[in-house]
């Protein structure tokens, strides 16, 4: 995976939890480690709107295990649970989590290596957080046209080695669906010459 602008080690860290609200990047997370390993499962818990733009998005649905209204009661155990089999957790946390249960969950992560992205609500354990703190449209002229990328500028920080805040900004997706960077010099919201190599 090429996010080194935004991932301080290049890539997903094993064994932790990452909190990003944007679904497409959330999508765009999970896609690379099951692209890049056939043998690689994931999970969306209490995510029941993510829908077609898993697969729009490249996440192979064949290898996505789904458990919908899970709840606040059940949610630490279903995860846990999940982690055992699967690479990659999308998941909604619940409004309200133990301390001892999320210090449990945060624990099998790190024995298990897989990585939970939280989406919707805030995981205050959370190592690295992504944030899109600009976003354009392109393709719409004025009445017409179609909508062909979506540019943004997307911010990490965190605690550890990501401490340390880093910006990118990228095209999620590209005109052809996929994520790319976007051309050095680019201006953000300006049309786009040409194609860019697309995030591995």
């Amino acid at each position: 995976m090429r996010w080194a602008p935004l991932l301080p080690a290049g890539g997903l860290p094993r064994g932790t939890a990452v909190q990003t609200d944007d679904t497409a990047l959330l999508l765009a997370l999970a896609t690379d480690p099951l692209a890049a390993d056939p043998a690689c499962w994931a999970a969306a818990v209490d995510l029941p709107d993510l829908g077609l733009a898993a697969a729009g998005y490249g996440l192979p649905l064949q290898r996505l295990v789904v458990a919908d209204h899970v709840g606040e009661h059940h949610f630490g155990e279903v995860v846990t649970a999940l982690a055992d089999a699967c690479t990659v957790l999308l998941v909604r946390p619940p409004r309200h989590l133990a301390p001892r249960t999320t210090a449990r969950l945060e624990a099998h992560l790190r024995r298990t290596g897989a990585v939970m992205l939280c989406h919707g609500r805030p995981w205050t354990g959370a190592t690295l957080r992504l944030e899109v703190t600009d976003r354009r449209w392109s393709g719409l002229g004025d009445g017409w046209g179609q909508l062909t990328g979506r540019e943004v500028e997307v911010r990490s920080s965190g605690r550890g080695a990501g401490h340390r805040p880093r910006t990118a900004r990228l095209w999620l997706p590209d005109e052809s669906g996929a994520v790319a960077p976007v051309a050095t010099g680019a201006v953000i919201g300006a049309e786009r010459p040409g194609a860019v190599a697309a995030l591995a």
